[in-house]
């Protein structure tokens, strides 16, 4: 009995650990533009920790304003592709992102593997 308890404890913190690992859910495109692309400000943070006021209008332009001293103020457009979505600011080229859900009003930005901002609202 004894082993029989100890097996499903252990069974258990292992169950338990696989899904407190587990990736954060992929908003799907239509939910991105529901959420962000709406006209309502949110706020983005670097990695580095600069954070902007973003704006992300439904008829594909955007916005971004430094809340601090760092960075830069720039506009640009934006559109959903089936991965997330992709952005082109003003002198620079179009990339592409997906956006992964990190707690309570908390979402993380990835190009590629790595997180390249932090929005929240």
């Amino acid at each position: 009995m004894r082993r029989l308890i100890a097996g499903a404890a252990a069974v258990l913190l292992v169950c338990t650990q696989i899904v407190s690992a587990a990736p954060a859910g992929r908003l799907q495109p239509k939910d991105i533009q529901a959420t962000f692309f709406n006209g309502q400000p949110f706020t983005a943070s670097t990695p580095a920790n600069v954070k902007y006021k973003m704006v992300f209008t439904s008829d594909g332009k955007m916005t971004r304003e430094p809340l601090g001293k760092a960075g830069a103020k720039n506009e640009g457009t934006w559109r959903l592709n089936p991965e997330g979505f992709c952005t082109t600011w003003k002198g620079a080229k179009q990339n592409c992102f997906t956006v992964l859900s990190s707690g309570q009003n908390k979402w993380s930005v990835i190009a590629g593997t790595q997180a390249v901002a932090y929005w929240s609202k």
